[in-house]
């Protein structure tokens, strides 16, 4: 938008969510000041410092949904998922997180139950696993007493990897005893490729919908894109062409029609959300959706003035909040705010310098 506040005149595409105004924030001049191209992809969440990115050297931090997981993940099944594709989930030790790109073994995964003989083969699992973790762990343990100090603290953190694993296989456990819930959606037969990007869409926000709303986890990172020139009315170049528009008219229609449709999927996201109650309140008042890119302008593969917008989870949104373009405000800092929202006590994340303050 041009204008600032609730009021703004909406973009060609917000007009496609401006059924969710009241509920959404978007942000302006906002980024994680770094200059890496498409490689910036994997701090989009994090927001490491700049130095931190460097292709085939990456040292990056814990991502935003995996932050938050570690304070809520233990009450659900699956502590997060990370489903689509892309490089933008990373654990706290800085290893990224592998994406789940397979609709159907990710419904098979959160709905359906297997035989007996495969509920008992994945029991089994968990406790060979865990015995495994008993030796390790051990093993670490007469070993850090043989050792220098600096050794001894790489054995703890590694010691520490070990803890965590196990508190998971104690979780796993617990609920390879309980049932799976039951949905309507049926399980979907088919992938969809790259040139059906808004189908494939749809399967993907119909299946985190039904994650959060029969509360399998509650933290889901989702990357969606495609390379491909996508089944849209009016689209005849593909998306990745389009992007590197240089400003051409007849380009940059092009990947208009291309975000237009993406956008009005999204709205329909949102519109399941807020269409399902839970606890006297809507899904989507009790889901704090952010949508972003890593690529300011991806003509030039720019990392500055990012497009992020905050929707739903009882926020005070504010419409537009406008930042500087040419120095913008760290996108951590609206992470410190999303972290503190859900009762987690910090004052910094990733590269923060402050909190936003306006929600």
């Amino acid at each position: 938008p041009q204008d600032a506040g609730p009021q703004y005149t909406a973009s060609r595409y917000l007009q496609a969510i401006d059924q969710h105004r009241s509920q959404v924030t978007v942000f302006s001049g906002m980024s994680h000041h770094y200059a890496a191209g498409h490689f910036a992809e994997v701090a989009l969440f994090t927001g490491v410092a700049p130095a931190q990115i460097r292709e085939n050297d990456i040292r990056n931090g814990i991502s935003l949904e995996q932050e938050a997981a570690a304070q809520v993940g233990r009450l659900t099944r699956f502590p997060s998922l990370v489903l689509g594709g892309g490089n933008a989930s990373w654990n706290r030790r800085g290893v990224r997180i592998p994406s789940e790109s397979r609709a159907i073994q990710v419904f098979r995964r959160l709905f359906l139950a297997g035989t007996a003989e495969e509920e008992a083969r994945e029991l089994q699992r968990v406790r060979d696993g865990q015995s495994v973790l008993d030796g390790v762990g051990g093993q670490i343990n007469t070993l850090s007493r043989r050792v220098g100090r600096a050794d001894r603290q790489r054995l703890e953190l590694f010691l520490g990897a070990v803890r965590e694993a196990e508190q998971m296989l104690q979780q796993d456990e617990q609920w390879a005893k309980t049932p799976k819930p039951t949905v309507s959606m049926q399980a979907p037969t088919s992938e969809y490729g790259g040139a059906q990007l808004l189908e494939r869409s749809r399967q993907w926000y119909s299946l985190v919908h039904l994650a959060l709303q029969t509360d399998s986890t509650r933290c889901v990172s989702l990357w969606l894109g495609t390379q491909d020139r996508p089944e849209i009315p009016g689209v005849n170049l593909g998306h990745h062409d389009a992007s590197h528009h240089g400003q051409d008219p007849a380009k940059l229609e092009q990947l208009a029609l291309i975000e237009e449709a993406e956008m009005r999927v999204f709205g329909e996201f949102l519109d399941r959300l807020r269409e399902t109650q839970e606890g006297g309140e809507t899904l989507l008042d009790r889901t704090a959706v952010l949508y972003a890119s890593n690529l300011g302008n991806s003509s030039s593969h720019d990392n500055s003035n990012l497009p992020v917008l905050l929707a739903g989870g009882r926020f005070r949104h504010q419409g537009h909040v406008v930042g500087d373009a040419r120095s913008n405000r760290r996108m951590s800092n609206l992470f410190v705010r999303m972290l503190q929202h859900l009762g987690q006590e910090t004052q910094q994340f990733g590269a923060s310098d402050g909190v936003v303050s306006e929600i």
